[in-house]
């Protein structure tokens, strides 16, 4: 997800709502191994800690092993550690598994890529969303269609603040962006949008005549035994970690997990681990196991740089830290929710993983959002420096 407008008004109603996502309960980690880097790791890990960032938990592997780590607390309230067996939001990242079952699905033959949207889509859909007709599955994947994005409409923010828990369908979903304009005419830009996603799902769940959540499971969350991965909120959850955020931006955070920013419906709502968001990450385009060649290298086709996000999209994947040195970019995803961040990475010329997750949400201005951004830059500094 992206920045979200939210208004005084709407914010003064999450003081006073309940969470249900929880609660949150210890996990024991695994001890690493013994790392040259452990050090160095640990102290970034509790400098941005010790700055107000909730709970970090961390995995990387570089020339040296593998090495994971955590600092801070999972659940301030009842002052439960974030452990790297803790199971987090990792929001967005949601967006890569979908596309890798997409292109699971088209190997099969269940739709092309290039199809156009009106194949699959309801009448009153094609009728009502911007610019739908003259697109294909391909550009919703690589976001090209210019499609607003639902989450920037504060009436869906008002929707899910006055019912926090509520289990979104997609088309409850899709009329926020009913009669909005679109950003731009098809393929003649780039811009990252929620409703691409959103439509994505809907066009697996019509072609295969299967929840999207079904597919998931069945096909990458069982068969690469991603035991700690869970969507919300078609699997049965096991305790997580509490999500903040500074609402009022006065240095007080509060706990936001209960507010289900339309998990669930393919642009987000998966929880996990460094440990499966590792495994996932590795199969899918460091050992290229899990989608032939042809698929693989159409998800690796990307667009331009996207307009100040250094990044380019693929098809559900992204080409990141591009303000980076030439060399060194990575393949991934970036998780940003309300309460959440997480990043899946993998960096191909040095062959180097990074996966974290930290329970305090990026996705709005905040004063911890510098923070965050401070922590990201620091930790890739630490493992490319030899």
């Amino acid at each position: 997800m992206k920045n979200a407008p939210v208004t005084f008004a709407v914010l003064l109603l999450l003081s006073c709502q309940d969470i249900d996502l929880g609660p949150t309960t210890s996990c024991i980690p695994t001890v690493p191994p013994a790392h040259p880097k452990s050090m160095v790791y640990q102290n970034i890990l509790d400098t941005f800690s010790a700055k107000g960032l909730p709970g970090i938990s961390i995995l990387i592997r570089d020339d040296a092993g593998t090495w994971w780590g955590s600092s801070g607390k999972a659940d301030i309230l009842e002052n439960i550690d974030m452990n790297t067996c803790t199971v987090s939001k990792a929001a967005s990242i949601t967006k890569t598994f979908v596309a890798a079952l997409t292109m699971m699905l088209a190997e099969e033959g269940f739709f092309d890529l290039d199809d156009p949207l009106e194949k699959w889509l309801p009448e009153q859909v094609l009728n009502k969303v911007a610019n739908i007709r003259a697109c294909t599955i391909r550009q919703l994947m690589n976001h090209t269609t210019g499609i607003p994005d639902l989450i920037d409409n504060d009436d869906f923010y008002l929707g899910v603040l006055n019912d926090p828990d509520r289990k979104w369908k997609p088309e409850e979903l899709i009329p926020y962006v009913y009669g909005v304009a679109p950003i731009f005419q098809p393929s003649e830009n780039v811009s990252y949008s929620n409703t691409n996603y959103l439509l994505l799902a809907m066009v697996i769940n019509k072609a295969t005549g299967k929840n999207h959540a079904y597919l998931l499971r069945e096909r990458v969350i069982l068969p690469l035994n991603l035991g700690n991965t869970f969507y919300y909120w078609h699997d049965n959850m096991q305790t997580v970690a509490q999500g903040y955020f500074d609402l009022f931006n006065n240095g007080s955070i509060l706990n936001v997990t209960n507010y289900n920013t339309g998990s669930g419906n393919g642009y987000g709502g998966l929880y996990s681990n460094v440990f499966d968001l590792q495994t996932f990450i590795e199969t899918l385009v460091r050992e290229r196991a899990l989608l032939s060649e042809a698929s693989l290298g159409q998800m690796l086709t990307f667009t331009k740089e996207e307009s100040g996000a250094n990044r380019a999209n693929g098809l559900g994947i992204f080409k990141d830290f591009l303000e980076r040195p030439a060399d060194q970019f990575a393949y991934g995803h970036r998780g940003r929710d309300l309460g959440y961040t997480a990043d899946m990475f993998w960096f191909p010329n040095q062959d180097y993983t990074l996966t974290y997750l930290i329970n305090y949400g990026t996705d709005a201005n905040s004063s911890l959002r510098p923070v965050f951004f401070e922590f990201r830059t620091a930790i890739v500094d630490a493992i490319m420096e030899n």
